[in-house]
């Protein structure tokens, strides 16, 4: 089912998932996180959408067990750009790096069932192309100069000839 699930957060702090019409916890919400599923959470009071909300709870449970994610260094410097003329470049390009990063585990783990260490050199040198593409448009963003780069297919081509 790929339908957007709705959970709604009532006064007493509980969640209650509206597709399965029982109340779940936390650990249940992080479940249908792992799982891919989409979901929204909203206020019971006002239908006021909180899903960040409950996402930043989650993670907040997860960086203080365990093994953390983030150290201290990385979070202050995430802090910093909220409210500044970069943070929307910011944000983008932090999704755009998450989205990145998940879709070549994904290849990653395609790729390794064939030819391991040609996946492995090929892969790599994608990841260093897109990389350097990201950091051009995060540096274009922010209103910095970005040298052109020839692209790998044109440099090919000149080495061969």
């Amino acid at each position: 089912m790929n339908s957007e699930r709705i959970i709604k957060k009532y006064p007493n702090r509980r969640l209650y998932d509206t597709e399965v019409s029982r109340y779940i916890t936390l650990a249940d919400v992080r479940d249908l996180v792992m799982s891919g599923q989409p979901f929204r959470v909203l206020d019971s009071a006002n239908d006021s959408d909180i899903t960040r909300a409950i996402l930043l709870q989650i993670m907040l449970e997860e960086e203080s067990g365990g093994q953390p994610l983030f150290s201290a260094t990385m979070l202050a410097q995430i802090i910093r750009f909220y409210g500044g003329t970069l943070q929307g470049a910011f944000t983008r390009y932090l999704e755009s790096s998450l989205d990145l990063f998940a879709k070549q585990q994904q290849e990653m783990a395609r790729a390794l069932s064939d030819n391991p260490f040609e996946a492995v050199a090929r892969l790599a040198q994608k990841n260093v192309e897109m990389w350097a593409d990201l950091q051009d448009e995060f540096m274009r963003a922010a209103g910095f100069p970005v040298a052109r780069r020839k692209k790998r297919n044109d440099e090919d081509c000149e080495n061969r000839t």
